[in-house]
């Protein structure tokens, strides 16, 4: 990680742009725990030093998977490599798992799919020569470089907070109704809810929390579809506009996958939706409610994208993926790499392999684990949520909210 954070420090202290080769299989599964938080600061630090003009080039070379992927995503230009370059959130063997649907790589994202359907690929090359002929064009063709809001008196909820302890599930994989939730939180139990019926599985309201006016952006469903993507990242800019504080209420698993998500262009939204996260200037303010997984973490506001203050309720839990699902790719690997040397697999010492594995994750995950080494400001009752948050809302609103001046994002989006 010291390495590309290095580079984007001598590029951003010289105005200079990057180029980046890329081919990658996103986090290294079993150290996932303490790569996956300190890896998302590639992806915002692309979008940042897009947003101050300062350009990126990804050449991919080959297969791009998960957190890989964003990497094209959230550059100013890509170019793909005709036949090598493969990119998506959830390669096919994710993808058979989560829908049951059997498709080839390249169907799913080589690089034709995303020049001619997704608009991912901005270039095609013929071969690798080709394509780093065509990025030493793209760097040729660059020009020369050369107060506290108003605050009104609190009404109180309308619900009792108590009400909170039985509408969350202490099951995070059982998804419970955010918004009523929410309702037991703002002001009068006031919600001005953004695009109500488009993109449902994702809430995008103003409230007002302890007098103070916020945007509001959570998760209803635990999975982001590109609807959601969309609308996030304009309530976001929106929120910017009007020099509005946003709160993230996190229950998420990630993205879609599967080829619908994929061609209907689950990649550029969601990093449209990181980027806009990335590049907004208001004080944001995280709470894991439940699950923070994946990539919906980063586009919830997670660690890597800096929020003045997260926290976690008993119940939250975040990692690269679930427990479950990371096992059942770790099962995955281990039989495809058996199956490649042609070796025997001894079932019983695999599966408690997995097992362990999975145990493992679940402890990582817990709020316990990320909340001991730093990765979220505490633990608190669901039903202090209203508090915590005014306190914080008083001490961001104090120094003045401003927001990003337009609040452009990546314009090639």
């Amino acid at each position: 990680m010291n390495t590309p954070n290095r580079v984007t420090e001598i590029a951003t202290e010289n105005n200079l742009p990057i180029v980046a080769l890329v081919q990658s299989a996103g986090v290294f599964l079993p150290k996932q725990f303490s790569v996956f938080h300190k890896g998302g600061q590639i992806f915002r630090d692309l979008a940042v030093r897009s947003q101050l003009g300062q350009l990126s080039c990804a050449v991919v070379f080959g297969s791009s998977t998960a957190g890989g992927a964003y990497h094209p995503a959230l550059s100013d230009y890509s170019i793909f490599v005709k036949d090598q370059a493969q990119v998506f959130l959830g390669g096919p063997p994710l993808v058979k798992m989560a829908t049951g649907e059997v498709i080839e790589a390249e169907e799913l994202g080589g690089a034709k799919i995303h020049a001619s359907v997704t608009g991912l690929a901005d270039q095609i090359a013929s071969d690798e020569f080709d394509a780093i002929r065509k990025a030493r064009e793209w760097v040729a063709s660059l020009p020369a470089q050369p107060v506290a809001p108003e605050i009104q008196t609190p009404r109180p909820p309308r619900y009792s907070a108590e009400d909170i302890m039985s509408l969350v599930n202490p099951d995070i994989r059982k998804p419970f109704d955010m918004g009523e939730v929410l309702l037991r939180i703002v002001d009068d139990s006031r919600l001005s809810v953004f695009k109500p019926s488009y993109g449902r599985n994702l809430i995008t309201a103003w409230a007002k929390i302890l007098g103070h006016t916020v945007g509001i952006v959570a998760n209803q469903m635990p999975v982001i579809n590109s609807d959601e993507a969309s609308k996030g990242a304009q309530f976001i800019r929106l929120c910017n506009q009007q020099d509005t504080p946003l709160v993230f209420m996190h229950n998420v698993t990630g993205f879609m996958v599967g080829p619908k998500a994929e061609h209907s262009g689950i990649i550029k939204r969601g990093a449209q939706l990181v980027s806009a996260v990335s590049c907004s200037r208001v004080p944001h303010i995280s709470v894991i409610c439940g699950a923070s997984y994946g990539a919906g973490n980063y586009a919830m506001c997670g660690r890597a994208y800096r929020p003045r203050f997260l926290f976690a309720w008993p119940t939250g839990r975040c990692s690269v993926m679930g427990p479950d699902q990371l096992a059942g790719v770790m099962e995955l690997v281990e039989r495809s790499s058996a199956a490649s040397k042609g070796s025997a697999l001894d079932e019983g010492e695999l599966a408690a392999r997995v097992e362990r594995f999975r145990d493992g994750v679940q402890r990582d995950s817990e709020c316990y684990r990320t909340s001991a080494v730093g990765l979220d400001d505490g633990i608190i009752d669901p039903r202090d949520t209203r508090d915590v948050l005014g306190m914080c809302l008083d001490i961001v609103g104090a120094g003045g909210v401003k927001g990003a001046e337009g609040h452009r994002v990546l314009a090639r989006m």
